[in-house]
């Protein structure tokens, strides 16, 4: 089924995790956060649209999403609050916006992802990285902590394992993140199988709109179980 998954979907942060009777067949297409000597990377997405069949229409789809307000609002608004958790361990003046809102496109969907990057301050540890910026902003919204706490009395289930992230750290000390969405978990012992997809609401969210994004997201994991 994971590799069903990633057929489909290709995406680059894919990841596959096995814990006792607990399973993560994860088709992300988004970086949490990178460390790689004394540089960060982080790259959140935020603006989603569906692919076409044709060239032509991508393209239009593509244009239409590069200029969409809701769509770079959501994603500036994410950056920002990005910067701000990156500010707190990175030496001064050293954040940066490499790429703003730039589209890319995948099997199954273009999204709009920027990179922040930053150089560490002499001493920080990788563990104090991840404190300063975990949970990622992308899955939370902004202001984080007040938008968390509108998130644990809204939702129905808790996101567990969903909206975290899976990676490594390297015996130097880097490490590489992603985000765990579009992603399948599996429980073995009470046979369970769930995923949870999500869009950001605003003030300029239209409800219909928001739940074809939802169904655009899941459709690869749908693919993969009906399989």
């Amino acid at each position: 089924m994971f590799q069903n998954l990633n057929e489909i979907s290709s995406p680059p942060f894919a990841s596959f995790l096995k814990l006792e009777d607990y399973y993560l067949l994860s088709a992300s297409p988004e970086r949490y956060i990178k460390k790689d000597g004394n540089k960060v990377i982080s790259q959140p997405i935020k603006g989603t649209a569906r692919r076409a069949e044709t060239e032509e229409e991508d393209e239009k789809i593509i244009e239409m999403l590069a200029k969409d307000p809701k769509e770079l609002s959501e994603n500036v608004m994410i950056v920002d609050l990005v910067r701000n958790d990156i500010s707190r361990v990175a030496k001064k003046g050293s954040v940066h916006v490499d790429e703003l809102c730039k589209v890319y496109s995948f099997k199954q969907v273009h999204q709009l992802i920027s990179t922040i990057s930053a150089e560490l301050e002499v001493g920080t540890t990788p563990v104090e990285v991840l404190q300063a910026t975990f949970p990622m902003g992308s899955m939370t919204g902004a202001p984080k902590i007040s938008a968390m706490k509108i998130i644990d009395e809204l939702e129905e289930s808790k996101r567990g394992l969903y909206s975290g992230a899976v990676g490594y750290f390297t015996p130097e000390g880097d490490f590489d993140f992603n985000v765990v969405i579009r992603s399948i978990l599996y429980n073995a012992s009470s046979k369970y199988v769930s995923f949870s997809v999500g869009g950001a609401i605003t003030s300029k969210s239209i409800p219909e709109q928001e739940y074809e994004e939802c169904q655009l997201k899941a459709k690869a994991m749908l693919e993969a179980l009906q399989s």
